[in-house]
């Protein structure tokens, strides 16, 4: 076993995961709310090299050593940091600015629904008055973002002008009429990211009241840099590139050590 080309080749494939899930958060750097995922790494277990047939020790074969077989990804985290605001003007454009997520009640192809969350305020007014993602979902009002409660909707007039303060709620002609739910969690560790933008909470998670003020007429921008995610990227790109050097260089000595010294 030559501990060379394990080293080399587990790194090759960790940078190749490095650089899928980089290259996801490129993809996304324009998506209201996204938030970017980065990736630890780590050292597979030492594996324990013992003597063959070794006797000094009555029935326990001693230890040469421990050896590594290189690296691998550790974790995959998501950096829930807030991206910058930008304006738009438009009323059904919200951002949050503090901690929390909008809750919205995300009804699947098969027709079920449940409860999703997401940092991404680009709503509308559909003809019916109520408040709906791009893609026709409800979004939901406090009480039904505190307790999960898909059912409650925000409806307000379509014909009218709407007005919402920093806590969500919703004015029509100086009357309240509705309040947008924002929510947060105890620990985001119990968040798992479901797609088009939303997570969704998973068994263990617990909902807190979130104190993060609601902001009209504002999108969140992804929190992607770009310039920091192509400077990565070139890196990711130089290591996979040391790890091939490697392997070619060990196959260059194999090579000599079977067919050139080996010969009489």
């Amino acid at each position: 076993m030559v501990k060379g080309l394990y080293t080399a080749y587990t790194g090759m494939i960790n940078e190749q995961r490095r650089l899928d899930i980089l290259s996801n958060n490129l993809a996304n750097a324009d998506t209201n709310g996204y938030k970017k995922e980065g990736t630890t790494s780590r050292t597979f277990a030492d594996e324990i090299a013992i003597r063959i047939k070794d006797s000094s020790v009555h029935k326990i074969p001693q230890a040469l050593g421990g050896m590594s077989m290189g690296v691998h990804i550790g974790q995959t985290y998501t950096d829930y940091d807030q991206g910058s605001f930008k304006v738009t003007d438009n009323q059904t454009d919200f951002a949050i600015a503090g901690e929390g997520f909008f809750a919205i009640a995300y009804t699947d192809k098969a027709g079920n629904t449940s409860v999703k969350y997401t940092r991404d305020g680009a709503f509308i007014i559909n003809t019916q008055g109520y408040l709906v993602t791009k893609d026709g979902d409800f979004v939901l009002n406090r009480d039904g973002a505190m307790n999960g409660n898909p059912g409650a909707r925000i409806q307000v007039d379509p014909t009218q002008k709407i007005i919402v303060d920093e806590t969500g709620a919703i004015y029509q002609n100086d009357q309240l009429v509705g309040q947008i739910g924002t929510v947060d969690f105890e620990n985001y560790d119990y968040l798992a990211k479901f797609g088009e933008n939303l997570y969704d909470m998973v068994d263990g998670g617990v909902r807190i009241a979130s104190d993060a003020k609601v902001e009209q007429g504002l999108l969140e921008a992804s929190n992607v840099n770009v310039v920091s995610e192509m400077v990565n990227m070139i890196t990711i790109s130089r290591a996979y590139q040391a790890g091939q050097k490697v392997i070619n260089a060990i196959d260059e000595t194999l090579d000599k050590a079977v067919n050139q010294v080996g010969k009489v």
